[in-house]
């Protein structure tokens, strides 16, 4: 598991790849991978195409980033998700918070 961070040159994207298990266990590294980046008026978007597995402690990391995001007049979009990982995202209503593309 592992999450890597890269902000597009015109410093209005940033992408955060998260691979294997998104749970409590990535706490620390998910606020580190974000907490530096400044992008107003921009996107961040967390790939979730590696992701395997993701339970209720991740929700609530993607809910700070977009605290996160707000701060800074941004957006959050979820990416790259298998049907599972969609389906729990749908029962949170996160279909409803972000935007899931």
């Amino acid at each position: 598991m592992s999450i890597s961070m890269s902000v597009a040159g015109d410093n209005k994207t940033a992408t955060m790849k998260i691979s294997g298990r998104f749970d409590f266990s990535l706490h620390n590294d998910f606020r580190k991978a974000y907490k530096d980046v400044n992008i107003s008026a921009g996107q961040y978007a967390v790939d979730l195409s590696a992701t395997e597995y993701l339970d209720s402690s991740a929700l609530g990391m993607l809910l700070l980033l977009k605290e996160h995001a707000d701060s800074q007049s941004s957006t959050v979009k979820l990416v790259g998700f298998s049907d599972e990982i969609k389906e729990i995202l749908t029962i949170a209503s996160f279909d409803k918070i972000f935007t899931l593309g």
